[in-house]
């Protein structure tokens, strides 16, 4: 099943950052919707600003419209004051897209351990990455420095102990 694009992507006006603050405001929710979305259904969890600026989420050819460097800008500072997207850089040119925040894949990874009776037992990254039993979970294949931010937001509220395992981070106790 291909990628169901919003009715805003076919409108050219879309490609165009609103003057009015109140429609802006509208245009960059539908912007991070459509990022949020297209990185979640293609399992994206990193982006380049300049390989995602040529790419099809922000050229339309079918309409021949183009969101342009300071829009595609825009969005992003957009993304990152509603906390989807972490910069990875001082330049600003890559980031962690998080179509869910960190807070919320800790959600999902606590109720998962919960639910198998992982609690008070250590469990590696690898193994709730890359591992059999999760392979049909949301977060099997979340990039690592993603995962250790959901669990980080878990060990805020005392729910959870990330490990040290080899001089790194490498598991995860849930409490």
């Amino acid at each position: 099943m291909p990628f169901q694009w919003p009715w805003q992507y076919d409108f050219p006006p879309f490609f165009t950052i609103q003057p009015n603050l109140s429609s802006r405001e509208k245009q960059l929710e539908a912007w991070a919707r459509l990022i949020i979305d297209y990185c979640q259904f293609h399992n994206i969890h990193s982006l380049d600003l300049n390989e995602v600026a040529k790419s099809e989420i922000f050229n339309n050819t079918r309409i021949n419209r183009s969101l342009n460097e300071a829009g595609i800008r825009t969005v992003f500072d957009y993304l990152e004051e509603k906390e989807h997207i972490e910069w990875t850089d001082k330049t600003k040119k890559r980031c962690r897209i998080y179509w869910r925040r960190p807070e919320e894949w800790g959600e999902l990874l606590y109720e998962w351990a919960s639910s198998n009776g992982l609690l008070n037992t250590v469990i590696t990254l690898t193994d709730i990455i890359e591992g059999e039993d999760t392979a049909n979970e949301s977060f099997a294949g979340l990039e690592k420095p993603i995962l250790i931010r959901a669990i980080e937001s878990l060990q805020s509220q005392r729910r959870a102990v990330l490990v040290e395992l080899n001089n790194e981070i490498g598991g995860v106790k849930f409490l």
